[in-house]
């Protein structure tokens, strides 16, 4: 098997408000769009994403009335610093501010508008290695 792109799949209460945060302040693009349902695509080793509408009769029933909750989509960046000062002058709340783990993972979070939290992680080498 050759995996060739890898998606999460997001259930959310309007995919229009999470398809515009990812697609204004995360780089993301629309591949494809219906009611209750966006495909977005970044390129390069982001992940893929698809955001579809809870209650939408493609997700298994006994999930159709939950939503994204309880993950943390996180994305592994470069200028983790910079990243974080340009999403906060746009306006975007950051809702765990920088910070830096004994373990060496230096990192910031984000909640976009349906409650989805993106994680930026910059790996710093931990003072006691």
């Amino acid at each position: 098997m050759q995996i060739t792109a890898s998606t999460v799949s997001l259930t959310v209460e309007d995919v229009t408000a999470s398809r515009e945060f990812f697609t204004t302040h995360l780089g993301y693009r629309e591949q494809a769009s219906a009611d209750g349902f966006a495909s977005l695509t970044r390129g390069g080793s982001a992940v893929d994403v698809v955001l579809l509408r809870r209650g939408t009769d493609v997700l298994p029933a006994d999930q159709r009335d939950q939503r994204a909750s309880g993950l943390i989509l996180a994305f592994t960046v470069t200028g983790l610093e910079a990243e974080e000062r340009r999403l906060r002058e746009r306006g975007v709340a950051i809702t765990m501010p920088l910070r830096e783990e004994p373990w060496g993972e230096r990192l910031f979070q984000v909640t976009d508008p349906n409650g989805v939290v993106v994680q930026f992680v910059e790996w710093a080498r931990p003072a006691d290695a």
